[in-house]
């Protein structure tokens, strides 16, 4: 595979303090440089892990496929990894650090100013956009024999991601009684994820195809529910404005 294929979103993400570069060394004593390389480094056989993981699923995947796909030995594998498991939990914490970035741009309080159609672009796009780029982040997190550490971290996502489709939700409908909203939230969430299977397993124009059905999807649910009802956020601050 080409080198310049292999320098992607993982790599991006675990390179950020090496990126520097130079001679001089840091508290470690180590030379900078020499940590740079060995991010690098690190960076390539977690790259090459994430399309192993998404070709074979992690149970096949071993680290002889993980270092010949990054067209490395596997002693130089085991310079930074001791086996497979060390690198699902390296790869997972990378894919999940990017996940909290990704939803914290979508739940950004603005979006909840929104209409719906446009807080569920805002809101979607970047939640979307985000697991087409990392396709490994669903492997990593939906299979049967991922190690304990990746799927309980998942599982602390989810319940915060969750909390804050609930809260969204409340801008919308704030008089709808907690555990009615809390339903609703919790129905909107396995909607965009069996949605999201679909977009995942197409790609092109199909894929751009699932998405607007997966929006369609979500809009034709929450509708009416939500009718031409004011985010209370953009409501209460309407009310409160001095007449001009």
């Amino acid at each position: 595979m080409p080198e310049a294929r292999r320098g992607g979103a993982v790599e991006r993400g675990i390179q950020d303090s090496a990126a520097k570069g130079g001679d001089s060394a840091d508290e470690t004593g180590k030379p900078r440089r020499r940590q740079a390389r060995g991010e690098r480094r690190i960076a390539q056989l977690l790259e090459a892990a994430g399309r192993v993981f998404c070709a074979t699923g992690y149970t096949a995947a071993s680290t002889n496929s993980i270092a010949r796909e990054a067209g490395v030995s596997p002693g130089t594998l085991y310079q930074f990894f001791p086996n497979k498991e060390a690198i699902a939990v390296e790869l997972g914490d990378v894919l999940l650090n990017r996940w909290r970035a990704t939803y914290g741009q979508a739940f950004t309080p603005t979006h909840m100013d929104l209409p719906l159609p446009e807080m569920l672009d805002a809101v979607l796009d970047p939640l979307i956009t985000f697991n087409c780029e990392n396709p490994a982040f669903a492997v990593l997190m939906h299979g049967s024999e991922i190690p304990g550490q990746v799927t309980e971290e998942h599982d602390v996502l989810h319940d915060t991601l969750l909390t804050r489709v609930e809260e969204i939700l409340g801008s919308y409908l704030p008089d709808t009684p907690r555990a009615e909203r809390a339903r609703t939230a919790e129905f909107v969430f396995v909607l965009f994820k069996g949605g999201l299977d679909l977009v995942l397993s197409h790609e092109g124009e199909e894929r751009e195809a699932y998405i607007r059905e997966l929006k369609n999807a979500m809009f034709r649910y929450l509708d009416p529910l939500v009718g031409d009802t004011l985010p209370r956020c953009r409501s209460q601050r309407e009310t409160s404005a001095p007449d001009s």
